[in-house]
């Protein structure tokens, strides 16, 4: 998954008239947003087990685990990325996802 590299990795406070712009509602706003956090979310964490699972061997030692300098650095990687929550947040915000309004007038993430 490719993230921008202008998303903060740290909390911003956000005005809420700027949140709720795209749908008049900031419910909405926030599903939506919480919505694509779970995808992002799961797209990481798929990623990042799929580059572990490299190196994972049936034999490994606990010793032989914690001296792999490779999946180290991956995992730390990781952990610097930022939230799903702010990735998710910074998309809404510029306008990069798309939902539609659904019959029951409910806004829904497509």
């Amino acid at each position: 998954m490719e993230i921008k590299k202008n998303i903060p990795n740290n909390t911003i406070t956000r005005k809420l008239v700027d949140l709720d712009k795209e749908t008049g509602n900031i419910y909405e706003s926030v599903n939506i947003i919480a919505r694509r956090a779970n995808q992002i979310s799961t797209e990481l964490k798929a990623e990042l087990n799929r580059k572990l699972a490299d190196f994972s061997s049936p034999t490994d030692t606990m010793e032989e685990t914690f001296e792999n300098r490779e999946q180290i650095e991956i995992s730390r990687y990781y952990e610097r990325l930022p939230k799903p929550v702010i990735i998710a947040t910074e998309e809404f915000l510029d306008h990069e996802l798309l939902f539609k309004e659904g019959k029951d007038g409910e806004m829904k993430e497509i």
